[in-house]
C-alpha cells in the first residue's frame, strides 16, 4: 500500500510538472476600457474610480497545475474569478511577498468560485492550498501595477 501511494505521488508530480510548461500573461489596454490578457485576464470595470478589476484563474482540466503561471492587475479592490473544470477539488489562495494569506476562494470542483481583495502595487503569489496541489506546482505569480 505504501509502495502504490508514492508511486502515485509520483505520477501526480510528473503530470504537474509537464503541465506547468504555460506562459505568462500580460495585460493590455484594449477599446471600451477593459484590459485582457491572455490566459489570465484582469479586466478593468467601467464605471468604476478605475482601480476595480477582474482577475480571472483557470485550473487545468487534467493536471495539478493552473492555466496560467502569471496574471497582472491594477491595485485597488479586485475579484478574483476563478473556474474549475476538473473533477478534482482546488482553490486560489492569495499570499503577500510576507506570506500572509490576503484571500482565497472555495475549493471547488467542475464549476466557478470568486473573492474579492484589497491588492497594493507589489508581487503576490496564488496557489492551490489543497494539501500536496501546490507542492505539485500548482502555483503562480500575481503581478499588480
Amino acid at each position: 500500500m505504501k509502495k502504490a501511494a508514492i508511486a502515485l505521488l509520483f505520477v501526480l508530480a510528473a503530470l504537474a510538472l509537464a503541465a506547468c510548461g504555460g506562459g505568462s500573461s500580460t495585460t493590455e489596454e484594449t477599446s471600451g476600457g477593459a484590459a485582457e490578457s491572455e490566459g489570465g485576464a484582469a479586466e478593468e470595470e467601467s464605471g468604476t474610480a478605475g482601480s476595480a478589476a477582474t482577475i480571472k484563474i483557470e485550473a487545468s482540466p487534467t493536471a495539478l497545475a493552473f492555466k496560467e503561471t502569471e496574471v497582472t492587475a491594477k491595485a485597488g479592490e479586485d475579484t478574483v474569478d476563478f473556474n474549475n473544470p476538473a473533477s478534482i477539488g482546488h482553490n486560489v489562495t492569495i499570499e503577500d511577498s510576507a506570506g500572509k494569506v490576503i484571500g482565497e476562494t472555495e475549493t471547488i470542483t467542475e464549476g466557478p468560485a470568486s473573492t474579492t481583495v484589497d491588492l497594493k502595487p507589489g508581487t503576490y503569489t496564488y496557489y492551490c492550498s489543497v494539501p500536496g496541489h501546490r507542492e505539485a506546482g500548482m502555483e503562480g505569480t500575481l503581478v499588480v501595477e
